[in-house]
Order: structure tokens, then sequence, then C-alpha cells
């Protein structure tokens, strides 16, 4: 998630170190649904393109 935040979010790692134990929750809840999100996007997106190959 350190990843996720720093290459996307563009927060830096002193950044986090810095935040409050509640800003530090909500950034990681926020990431993970993010995540979640871009993974069913991504499935989703495979199963269009799938279909299409066969035309």
């Amino acid at each position: 998630m350190a990843y996720y935040a720093l290459l996307k979010l563009h927060i830096m790692p002193h950044e986090i170190l810095a935040m409050d134990e509640q800003e530090k929750a909500f950034t990681v809840a926020a990431i993970q649904v993010k995540m979640a999100n871009d993974k069913k996007n991504e499935k989703k997106f495979k199963q269009v393109k799938g279909r299409r190959k066969g035309r």
C-alpha cells in the first residue's frame, strides 16, 4: 500500500509517518477500496476484451 500511496497518490513516506492514526486509517481504507475497484474493473475489461477476440 505504501507503493500505491507513493506512485498513485503522490504521498511521500514522511507524510504518511506524520499522519495521526485516524488519517492513516482513512488513507489505508481509501487505498483498499480503490484497489478493489481497480481489480473489479480490470476483470470486467478482460471479459469484454475476451469477447471481442472471438469475433
